[in-house]
């Protein structure tokens, strides 16, 4: 596994150094969803100087080819907004959107980060992850996983058809959910002894990630904190959804839809 590291630290912070949010799975029908994130960036996000984008951003990507779609169009608007008024967005890849590459980067003026990243923010050592791939006992699905993100899988399937990919994903997305059905809790879950090889390997001693939709906060008992992002849902009957915010003295806390504090 490669991991990188950021080159340098920031010098001079404003009050909130960065957000981190994941798991939005963003899409047409759901509506208030999008309203909800889009809020966020019209208002929290101005607030800070790096905005963190921890995966499953999008529901599904079939590629940078479908950026003009009329539902994505709106978001690579509200992005590119907020990289324009000089906020420095940041985006890790999850298992519906890993397809996102450099033509949408370039259109939305965001930075694409390898799996895992390490970086300094505010002087706190983090790395960031979107998670899927410390879910090591779904054996299927690190399976999968192993195939669509091979670049030579990749370039043969973004050699299709828009549309046929698009069935494709759609094919894939269905069975997913039937799979899920049929797994245990756990297995769904980060595996424990994946997460302590990841702090160890980067000697870092602060986690956040999402794709678990398990929004929580661990030590493990040696001073290091995993950091866990909700997913968002405002279309279904309860509404979740949350961010994580860092601050210049390098203090997390955790924030509901409305802003209001919900602990770390």
């Amino acid at each position: 596994m490669t991991i990188s590291f950021s080159a340098s630290k920031q010098k001079a912070q404003p009050e909130t150094a960065a957000l981190f949010v994941s798991d939005l799975h963003l899409q047409a029908a759901m509506p208030r969803t999008t309203e909800a994130f889009f809020k966020f960036l019209q208002t929290e996000a101005t607030k800070t100087r790096q905005l963190y984008l921890l995966g499953d951003i999008f529901e599904a990507w079939a590629g940078d080819d479908d950026i003009n779609d009329p539902y994505n169009s709106l978001v690579v608007d509200q992005l590119k907004n907020i990289s324009q008024r000089g906020v420095d967005v940041f985006w890790i890849a999850g298992n519906r959107d890993f397809l996102v590459g450099e033509q949408f980067a370039k259109t939305c003026n965001i930075t694409l980060l390898p799996d895992p990243f390490v970086t300094t923010i505010a002087d706190r050592l983090l790395v960031l992850t979107h998670g899927d791939a410390y879910c090591t006992e779904d054996a299927a699905y690190m399976q999968f996983r192993a195939q669509v993100r091979d670049a030579e899988w990749q370039k043969n399937f973004l050699a299709l058809p828009l549309t046929q990919r698009k069935a494709i994903i759609e094919n894939l997305r269905a069975g997913s959910r039937a799979a899920q059905r049929e797994k245990s809790y756990e297995i769904m879950d980060v595996n424990h002894d994946a997460i302590t090889a990841l702090f160890e390997q980067t000697a870092t001693a602060t986690m956040i990630h999402g794709h678990t939709h398990r929004p929580a906060r661990h030590e493990d008992g040696k001073a290091r904190v995993r950091y866990v992002l909700s997913d968002w849902d405002l279309d279904g009957s309860a509404a979740r959804g949350d961010w994580l915010a860092l601050d210049a003295n390098g203090i997390i806390r955790r924030y509901d839809l409305n802003g209001i504090e919900i602990g770390s």
